[in-house]
């Protein structure tokens, strides 16, 4: 449905010029603090993991290292698995999902996987409860070589030092009512093209790679989900926000064409999460556990794959 909203930068129909993107960045401002309800979780996890430092954001270096959590004793031997929470800053289960994971559930999964999560990709995107960067780039949009996006570069180059693929790489989503009524508006006036209305899912529901779609994997993280919060169905068109649903609680998206935190690696098994926060049927908590139990059907999936 075509809307009549005029997003209040810039001019519909011209895409963005330098003085809208500072226009749009003037109007963030600092909601919540990554050094009060994030770095502190992370440290904590030090006595039990190796935290490390893999870089830091040049808007602000002291206030917004990048860390990540890695099981100990690394081993060659072992798969990899990758989780990536907070590449949209704003979608808060996806950092706390990651972080509760590493607390309660990763060392459990270490005894068969090297583990590494980075559980906060874009802090200042957390700060600011946004979807963007500072620059008004989607860091989720930015995976590609010679990135111009700082939060999607680091990650390439902290994947990369691993020295090896990795197996699997569970990124961690949310899809809000905030989609509708400002990121995607937002987007349309960024790019100078016309907003047209999509639906927001009322659920959960997973994003695999057209490329590489693993039904069987992914139907084992929608099994584990469903559990704890319920899966989104398929709207009137057989759709979830555009794309046709292959199975349930299913879409596929190309990543690596259109630059995704999920095509940053070449793994065999690999998924996007969506939860949906602003359903009346769910708290913040089960947001995290529902990201936890995500990570969790789809690891016990891949051990039953192993040799």
């Amino acid at each position: 449905m075509r809307s009549t909203y005029t997003y209040p930068i810039g001019t519909p129909g011209q895409k963005w010029a330098e003085a809208e993107r500072i226009a749009w960045r003037k109007q963030t401002t600092i909601k919540r603090e990554y050094q009060q309800e994030v770095v502190p979780k992370i440290k904590a996890l030090s006595d039990r993991f190796s935290v490390e430092q893999y870089g830091a954001l040049s808007y602000d270096e002291a206030r917004y290292p990048l860390f990540c959590i890695k099981s100990n004793n690394w081993d060659a031997g072992k798969p990899i698995v990758l989780v990536t929470g907070g590449v949209h800053g704003y979608e808060t289960s996806g950092v706390h999902g990651a972080l509760k994971f590493a607390a309660n559930e990763m060392e459990r999964y270490a005894e068969h996987f090297n583990i590494i999560i980075a559980p906060c990709v874009s802090p200042w995107g957390y700060e600011t409860i946004n979807r963007w960067n500072p620059l008004a780039l989607d860091p989720n949009r930015s995976f590609y070589q010679d990135s111009t996006a700082e939060e999607s570069a680091n990650l390439m180059k902290l994947v990369a030092s691993l020295g090896k693929e990795a197996l699997v790489h569970i990124d961690l989503h949310e899809t809000t009512d905030t989609d509708e009524t400002e990121f995607r508006p937002a987007l349309a006036a960024r790019d100078g093209i016309e907003y047209i209305e999509g639906m927001i899912p009322d659920g959960f529901y997973t994003v695999g790679d057209t490329e590489n779609p693993q039904s069987e994997f992914q139907a084992a993280v929608i099994e584990s989900v469903s559990k704890v919060t319920h899966i989104a169905p398929a709207d009137d068109k057989g759709e979830i926000i555009g794309s046709a649903v292959v199975q349930h609680g299913v879409i596929n998206y190309p990543m690596v064409k259109l630059g995704l935190c999920g095509g940053v690696t070449t793994c065999q098994y690999g998924t996007t999460t969506e939860v949906y926060p602003d359903s009346p049927k769910v708290t913040d908590e089960e947001c995290n556990d529902a990201q936890v139990a995500a990570i969790v059907g789809g690891l016990d999936y891949v051990l039953t794959q192993l040799d």
